[in-house]
């Protein structure tokens, strides 16, 4: 079938936009909290260029909407050091929590636009306007949905890894530290085998279903 480009410029805007929000928000918080790692990268920015990976943000996501693939993205990880924390362990969870929280404040934006798009019959000039207003609002509500849900599943690296492995105790949390250098592969194994759409599809179309 053929490329809808439009349809992939937009999804691919709107990825972009939402990996950059969710990183810029883990290094606000950070900054705000005593660690300043991240600003002085220049991490603490809406710029989607310090933000970006080639592979993950751009390339992977690319080959996944063009072909149908399931959808695999990341933007660069944002530095942290938690010694610079007031409360390492408190202020850890809320700087990684700060990402999905992010992207679910973009989805409940996007499902408020949606709502306010009128109901009645437009003419020909509303239409040319409202029609790409509508896709790009309901590509922000389902792909930032899908980010938050995906980011706080208990995988690390992921952030609902990162949340869980600070609210362990240390002891057990050392021990299951060897799983970092393992979660893309668990992650892969998980999108193969189909498990991973039936972890993420159940709270996915719950939270979408409270938002639409």
């Amino acid at each position: 079938m053929p490329i809808d480009v439009p349809s992939l410029v937009i999804a691919l805007l709107v990825l972009i936009f939402s990996l950059t929000v969710h990183e810029a928000a883990h290094a606000w918080s950070a900054s705000r909290l005593g660690d300043d790692t991240a600003r002085r990268l220049g991490r603490v920015s809406l710029n989607p260029v310090v933000h970006t990976d080639p592979i993950g943000t751009l390339l992977l996501p690319v080959i996944a909407m063009a072909t149908g693939a399931p959808l695999i993205g990341w933007a660069k990880p944002t530095p942290v050091n938690p010694r610079n924390f007031r409360q390492p362990r408190r202020d850890s969870i809320i700087v990684t929590a700060a990402g999905p929280a992010s992207n679910l404040v973009i989805a409940i934006v996007a499902a408020a636009a949606l709502r306010m798009m009128p109901a009645a019959t437009p003419s020909f000039s509303e239409v040319e306007i409202a029609l790409p207003l509508t896709m790009i609002a309901g590509e922000a509500l389902m792909l930032n949905v899908l980010l938050a849900v995906f980011n706080l599943l208990p995988i690390p690296p992921l952030d609902g890894g990162q949340i869980l492995m600070a609210l362990l105790p240390p002891s057990v949390s050392a021990r299951l530290g060897f799983l970092y250098q393992y979660g893309f592969l668990i992650l892969m194994g998980l999108l193969m085998t189909g498990v991973l759409g039936a972890l993420i599809g159940p709270p996915y179309y719950v939270v979408l279903s409270w938002l639409q």
